[in-house]
C-alpha cells in the first residue's frame, strides 16, 4: 500500500452529517423508526444491529436509492432527503455494497475510471473526437486512477479482468472505485464480509490509512465487531429499525440492551465480539 495518495479538489473539509428523525415506511412496515446520529468530520462512525435492524434501508436513505418518509439528512448546507443518488454523489457522498457491485469482464482500470465519471468535463461529442482538452482529461484522470490504485495495493492489478480476481481483492476494487469519486463522505457497506482472518486485517488497515491520509468522514456498516471497535469513534445500534445506542465504543458494547440485541446474538453465532 503506498503513501503518496493525497485527498483531490473537496475532499479536504468534509462537513458534518447529521441524521434526524429519520423514518421509513414500506406498504405499513417501519422500516425505520425516528433514528438519529451525527457523523464528525473526519471521524469513523459505525452502524451496527442484527439482521433486520433497518442497517440497509439507513444506508439507502443516505445515498438517495430509498426516500425517507419523514425526518432529515443534512451533509453540511445540503439536504439529502429529496436528491437523486446522482445528486447526492455529485456533494461527495460515495457508497461500497455489501454485495460486490463491480463490471467482472472490465479491467480494474476500467472499473475504477468508472469511479471517475462524475468528475469529467469533457462532452460526449468532444469526448467522441478526442479533442486536445479531453484527451487531456482523460490522462489527468488515469494518473489520478493509478494513484489511487497504488494507495489500495492494486498497481499489479489494473489490467486484470475484475472477475478473474480473488474475492478480497475485489473487495480493495469496489473501495478504490469509491475513493475514485473523490468523496467527503464514504459509506462501507460491510467491507469485510466474507473475507478471511488476513484479509480482514488489510481491509481494517486500509480503512485506517483512508482515514488519516484523507481525513474524510467514514461511515460503515459492519458484523465484525472486533473490527468495529477498533476503528470506530462512536457506535449507533439499531434494533427493529430504532435506535437503542448511541456513543463511544467502549460505552455502547457494556449498554444492557445492546448485548441483549446485537452482542450477544453474535456471540450465539459464533462471530467476533468485543
Amino acid at each position: 500500500m503506498s503513501d503518496t495518495y493525497q485527498p483531490d479538489g473537496m475532499t479536504a473539509s468534509p462537513p458534518r452529517l447529521e441524521v434526524r428523525d429519520v423514518t421509513v415506511r414500506f406498504a405499513g412496515l417501519t422500516a425505520l423508526d425516528a433514528i438519529g446520529f451525527t457523523v464528525e468530520p473526519g471521524s469513523v462512525h459505525a452502524v451496527i444491529g442484527p439482521n433486520g435492524a433497518g442497517k440497509s434501508t439507513c444506508f439507502n436513505v443516505l445515498s438517495g436509492v430509498y426516500r425517507a418518509t419523514a425526518g432529515s439528512v443534512r451533509f453540511g448546507e445540503a439536504e439529502l432527503t429529496a436528491l437523486a443518488p446522482h445528486r447526492i454523489a455529485a456533494l461527495g457522498v460515495a457508497r461500497t455494497f455489501q454485495n460486490i457491485a463491480l463490471s467482472p469482464r472490465l479491467s480494474v482500470r476500467d472499473n475504477l475510471m468508472l469511479g471517475r465519471h462524475r468528475l469529467t468535463r469533457a462532452g460526449f461529442v468532444a469526448a467522441g473526437l478526442r479533442l486536445p482538452s479531453a484527451r487531456r482529461e482523460a490522462r489527468l484522470h488515469g494518473e489520478r486512477v493509478s494513484e489511487i490504485a497504488a494507495f489500495v495495493g492494486l498497481a499489479g492489478r489494473l489490467a486484470t479482468p475484475v472477475g478473474l480476481l480473488p474475492y478480497g481483492v475485489q473487495k480493495r476494487v469496489e473501495l478504490a472505485r469509491a475513493l475514485c469519486m473523490e468523496p467527503r463522505l464514504l459509506l462501507l457497506d460491510e467491507p469485510v464480509a466474507g473475507m478471511n482472518g488476513g484479509e480482514r486485517r488489510e481491509m481494517a488497515e486500509l480503512i485506517v490509512a483512508v482515514r488519516e491520509s484523507l481525513g474524510i468522514s467514514i461511515l460503515l456498516v459492519e458484523h465484525d465487531m472486533g473490527m468495529v471497535m477498533r476503528l470506530a469513534d462512536a457506535v449507533t445500534v439499531l434494533d427493529f429499525g430504532r435506535r437503542i445506542a448511541d456513543g463511544p465504543p467502549s460505552e455502547v458494547q457494556d449498554d444492557p440492551e445492546v448485548i441483549r440485541a446485537y452482542l450477544g446474538a453474535a456471540g450465539e453465532s459464533g462471530e467476533a465480539t468485543p
